[in-house]
């Protein structure tokens, strides 16, 4: 059984039966077969049927970020922003995707040569809950732009919205069974990665399930791309606008109800600045709104299940059991709901959960460096490596963070976001692979090398 749960109230909307073996093989035919014509059809189509698909994106914000609030409670605000930056991805793509599969011309001597990209078929994409429209939207513009169909295991909270996206797109005019949602549950994920039909997977997700799935289909020499997890740094130099970088720091921990892999988690603040930013970042986290995600009003709504609630409240309590200092929050509120208060930890061990682990919830934790060697050292200091903000009006620190940070992405006085004109995707534990931008349009594709003596 499936079931979306409002994680505000812990109401059950509505439950789904998941699909049955029988039925998972037949959703996989149908891929199977509607690619063999899907990847016949011109650029100037398939960029029509995504224009098309922005469309009732932002048509329809209201209504679809109203669903995604409801199934895993993000505020409403942020969630119709959502629907409209997957609006983004898709034009993007229609604008862009031609040319930049279009046809590479190499000078390899006498004759012609030339590089080729074309789809290899029916990719599966196993997506979180945490954004619940816009993970899915970064892997099908892309891939549906490059002449690819889509298998959607979405997560199992946030079935309605699953089928949303299944129906906006086929709303869009895309061909029958270019992009079909299956409701299971993650065991069922090995045997469609065995099914030879199927030419590759996506997985956004927990580092646990990357292993599986990674694992799953290297044994069948399949392509896979992986986002996993993040415990992003965000460095402030005594040159940085201090109150920029407080109000940046304080929107980029809470983004998603602090439930982002790129949100920024581990806070290294310069010696020279530490006591005049963490007072301001404390009592800017003291003071955000909790409630209601259907409020405009609220600034963090609940987590979005039980075990990510009570999972969090282990790590809080297990770090400060441990030696860390609690500066504001640390405890579920006594609502119903998975409420948990915005909440900061210092002097944390290097032993301890919120050191080591990532923290997905409104949890910062504050570091002191003595200089930007030992900011970097400490920004550096984690198995992750996603991304990473850094502030500083200095040149010279600017390239130190530029080259020296192990993350797959640094924005420099800015917050970490994704954008469709950049590539997304992490190094070390935060997996490979990249999504968005050219690099994940090609991630899908045969590159065939050609040449014509």
């Amino acid at each position: 059984m499936i079931a979306s749960i409002n994680p505000a109230t812990g109401e059950t909307l509505r439950t789904f039966e998941a699909a049955t073996a029988a039925e998972i093989d037949a959703c996989v035919a149908r891929a199977d077969a509607a690619w063999h014509s899907y990847r016949r059809t011109s650029f100037a189509a398939r960029a029509g049927w995504l224009t098309a698909a922005a469309q009732i994106l932002e048509n329809e914000q209201d209504r679809l970020g109203r669903l995604m609030t409801l199934e895993m409670g993000k505020p409403i605000a942020a969630a119709r922003a959502e629907a409209a930056k997957c609006a983004l991805a898709c034009r993007y793509y229609a604008e862009h995707g031609e040319r930049l599969l279009a046809d590479e011309a190499v000078d390899a001597g006498p004759g012609r040569a030339f590089i080729r990209y074309q789809p290899i078929g029916a990719v599966l994409a196993v997506m979180p809950w945490n954004f619940p429209f816009w993970q899915v939207f970064r892997f099908a513009a892309p891939a549906l732009m490059a002449g690819n169909v889509g298998l959607l295991k979405h997560a199992s909270n946030v079935p309605q919205c699953a089928l949303a996206i299944e129906e906006i797109i086929r709303r869009a005019g895309f061909p029958a069974d270019v992009f079909q949602t299956l409701l299971i549950g993650a065991a069922a994920v090995e045997g469609i990665l065995g099914d030879p039909r199927v030419k590759a997977a996506t997985l956004t997700g927990s580092e646990p399930a990357g292993i599986a799935v990674a694992a799953q289909a290297g044994r069948q020499i399949k392509k896979t791309v992986l986002e996993l997890g993040g415990s992003d740094p965000f460095v402030v130099m005594p040159s940085a606008d201090l109150g920029r970088a407080v109000k940046t720091a304080i929107q980029a921990r809470i983004l998603n109800n602090g439930q982002s892999c790129i949100a920024a988690k581990r806070f290294i603040v310069d010696a020279r600045i530490a006591d005049e930013f963490e007072r301001r970042f404390v009592t800017g986290m003291a003071a955000l709104r909790i409630g209601d995600p259907m409020d405009e009003s609220t600034d963090v709504g609940p987590l979005a299940t039980p075990a990510i609630l009570e999972e969090l409240e282990s790590q809080v309590s297990r770090s400060v059991a441990m030696g860390a200092t609690l500066l504001t929050g640390g405890h579920r509120l006594p609502r119903p709901g998975n409420f948990y208060a915005p909440t900061v930890l210092a002097g944390v061990p290097e032993n301890a959960p919120a050191y080591r682990e990532e923290l997905f919830g409104p949890v910062a934790v504050m570091f002191r460096a003595r200089d930007i060697d030992d900011a970097i050292r400490l920004a550096n200091d984690t198995a992750f490596g996603l991304g990473a903000s850094a502030w500083t009006a200095d040149p010279a620190d600017q390239q130190r963070f530029i080259d020296e940070i192990e993350s797959g992405m640094v924005y420099v006085n800015a917050m970490v976001a994704s954008d469709p004109r950049l590539p997304f995707g992490g190094v070390k534990r935060s997996g490979y692979g990249r999504e968005l931008a050219a690099h994940g349009l090609r991630e899908f594709v045969n590159i065939k090398a050609v040449k014509v003596a």
